[in-house]
This record gives C-alpha cells, structure tokens and sequence, in this order.
C-alpha cells in the first residue's frame, strides 16, 4: 500500500499530516510512505528528515496523489492554488482518505470524494470508545488549542495574569471565566490556573464540576435533571428553561471576569450563541474573549472569525486555527493519531476496510460513490 501525503493548501496551515517518526512505524510495517518535497517545512520537519525515516520524497503533487492508496491530510481537499485543480479530482477513483473532514461544514467536498468512489474517513467522527483513544484527533488539538486560547487572552488583556506582591503594593490575580469543560476547556483551566489566575468555569454537565475543581478551578453551573450528553459524548441541546437560567449566570461571569474564554460546541460542530451583545457591553473595559468556536459561528454574537474587534473597550478574539500556531507539536500529536488509525486495521499486508467495526464504520464519511449521513 501506498500512503501519500502532499503540502496542506488551505490558507494558515501550517501542520502535516505525518512526521517522521510516524512515517518510520508506517515504513517498518511494510506500507511505501511519498510526501511532497516541503510538506513538513511549515511545522520545522525537513526533507531530510523523512528520507531518514524511509519515505519517498517528490515533487509532483498530481502524480502523489494520483499514484496513493490511501491520502493523509490536516485539513479537507481543496482546490490547489499551482495546479488549478481540486485535490479529490487528483486522487486515484476507489482510494482512500483520512483527515478531519468535518462533513457537516464541507458538503460540497463530500459530493467530490463521493463522485471519485473515495472511501473517506474523517477523523471527527471516530466513536469516542477506549479503542479509539490514540487515534483521537480532536482531543489532541483541542489541548493544543485551550493552552493558546489562555495564551492568546493573557496577551491581549492590559493586566497581569498571576498575583504578584510588589513594593508598590499587591497585584491580584485575573479573572479567568472558562465556558465549556471538554478537552480544550479543561486545558484552559489548566494553563490559567499554571499562569496564576483565580479560575472559574461552567459546562451543561454536572459531571465536568470533580474535573474543574481538580485543575483548581471553581465549578458554577446552572442545576438540572436533564440529561446533557448524547451517546457520543458531546454536549447536547437543552430545555428553554435550561438556557434561560445559564443566560443569567454565564452574564454575571462574564460581567466579573478579566478574560473570558469560549468553548463549547453541540454535538462536536455547532457553536451555541451564549454571548450576547448586551452581555459583552456589560464586561469591563480592557477585558478580553477568546471564542474557540469561532470556526462554527462563534459562541459571543460579537465574534467575527479570523479577526479580533474590540466593543466598547472588550476585545473579541475570533481564532479560526489555533493549533497551526504550534505547528510542530499540533502535527507530531496529529500524526500519532492518522498512524495509529492505520496501523491499527493493517493486516496481513493490507488495510482491512471491515465494516463490521465500530471504528470504521462511524468514520467512514463517502464510500463506493455515495456520501454516508450521520
């Protein structure tokens, strides 16, 4: 089997699908590993470094992709800036293709890869099971990405972030509100607390409160009898009566806080609106919001994605890519997870497509020329 990987095009990103290090574990279990010349050099891997991990380096992208059977990508297929062409057009009819794929947000992209019979798999949709961990890309980049929020909100608020006691008399700490305890909240719990906020963090699941508070977090949270995890394990829609009484609580929050940081999303891709207008002209000027579902619309109705506003003096940060900011790790973890995907249904010499797996058959997107629907 031939495993293709090519030079991201989507603008800002800076990740690769495979490092080296993954590339040597995909060469020792037999599988012909081809980049294109330069794919690694925007996350500081070398040429160099992949011929030493026994891949094979070229330049012709449509002859890459044309000649895989299997493609690995960061971002979905897109139209290639020198080739004019779009990626899933280069892409041998019947191949296969992993990368976080987002289908919901790239319909048009599954009618492509549906059109050339691909058998896509989109890493966002793997079933959140103990099996599948280690192949858990959104995990691995939300981390990534709740570590630079919290960066990204110190940066940009005018105060310090811990307490210091000086002789000019004592700092207090900042104000962290952390809206939404997944992965990427968690971790933005975590690095506030590591920078010397005072933190303070809210989610839909009761549960998410012994996880806060173990970051040195205080949980506030609105009570509630209502389920608020579907199967999979993301947050999902509430009763009207819910949201009502988390409108007032996440508007007293915000009101108190120095930086507020955003991060909740339904079902994994749909951003709630918990941020009003009128919630944002109530926060202190010089406070600051960091909205990681920027991307799916935003959490804050003042979020514009890709760009940073300022209203009545509070800074709206829109972030669209964060773990690009870190490219070197975000695609070393990255690539641990696309390799031990593969690794992990590699035998006898060959991909084994069964599927009868949970696995497989949750991730697989397009397949035998039709698009697959949740």
């Amino acid at each position: 089997m031939i495993i293709a990987v090519v030079r991201e095009v989507r603008e800002g990103e800076k990740r690769v699908a495979l490092v080296p290090e993954s590339c040597k574990k995909l060469v020792q279990a037999g599988i012909l590993v081809t980049l294109e010349s330069g794919a690694g050099e925007s996350a500081y891997f070398s040429d160099d470094s992949y011929r030493e991990a026994g891949a094979a380096i070229g330049t012709d992208v449509a002859g890459l992709l044309g000649g895989a059977d299997f493609v690995l990508k960061v971002q979905p297929p897109d139209i290639h800036p020198a080739l004019g062409r779009h990626e899933a057009d280069l892409m041998r009819e019947g191949a296969m293709l992993l990368g976080t794929l987002v289908p919901a947000r790239h319909p048009d992209v599954m009618e492509k890869l549906a059109a050339r019979k691909i058998s896509a798999f989109s890493t966002d949709r793997i079933p959140r099971i103990s099996r599948a961990q280690s192949m858990d890309t959104l995990s691995s980049m939300a981390n990534i990405a709740g570590y630079k929020a919290v960066l990204s909100a110190a940066n940009a608020l005018p105060k310090f972030f811990p307490m210091l006691m000086t002789a000019a008399g004592t700092v207090f700490p900042a104000k962290v509100f952390v809206i939404g305890a997944g992965v990427a909240g968690l971790q933005a719990i975590a690095t506030a607390r590591r920078l010397g906020a005072a933190v303070e963090a809210t989610d839909t699941r009761p549960a998410a409160k012994e996880q806060v508070e173990s970051l040195g977090g205080r949980f506030v949270g609105v009570e509630t009898a209502e389920s608020a995890q579907d199967a999979s394990g993301y947050a999902k829609e509430l009763s009207p009566e819910f949201y009502r009484k988390q409108a007032e609580l996440i508007a007293s929050r915000c009101a108190a806080a120095d930086a507020v940081i955003t991060t909740a999303l339904i079902g994994g891709i749909t951003a709630p609106r918990l941020i009003t207008a009128e919630m944002v002209r109530a926060m202190r000027p010089g406070s600051v919001i960091v909205d990681l579902a920027a991307e799916a619309g935003g959490n804050c109705e003042l979020t514009r994605p890709g760009r940073t506003v300022v209203e009545r003096g509070v800074t709206i940060c829109g972030p669209l890519n964060l773990p690009s900011e870190l490219p070197w790790h975000a695609s070393t973890l990255y690539s641990r997870n696309l390799t031990s995907f593969v690794l992990a249904f590699w035998k006898d010499g060959r991909f084994d497509l069964n599927l009868d797996d949970e696995i497989l058959r949750g991730a697989l997107v397009t397949h035998q020329g039709e698009v697959r629907r949740a």
